[in-house]
């Protein structure tokens, strides 16, 4: 797997998140950079799981998907004498 890696404003964006976080549920104030770090630190050492979880689910959708083509592949089928 390649490495997470975020735009500029996603970076922003989830930064303000986690800021936010600890600001409202921890009652703690958390700067730019330590929320950077913290982003950093999720990204490299639990991103994975995350990442992994998404491909399982988005193999199980196209698995269904091909059994639902597969399936109507068979009803057009038209009838042979062997």
């Amino acid at each position: 797997m390649s490495e997470i890696k975020f735009s500029t404003e996603e970076k922003q964006i989830i930064t303000n998140k986690i800021q936010k976080y600890f600001e409202l549920e921890l009652d703690q104030e958390l700067g730019q950079f330590d929320a950077e770090f913290l982003l950093d630190f999720f990204s490299k050492e639990i991103g994975g799981y995350f990442y992994n979880r998404g491909v399982s689910d988005a193999k199980t959708v196209l698995d269904e998907r091909i059994e639902s083509i597969s399936d109507a592949l068979y009803e057009i089928e038209k009838p042979v004498s062997r």
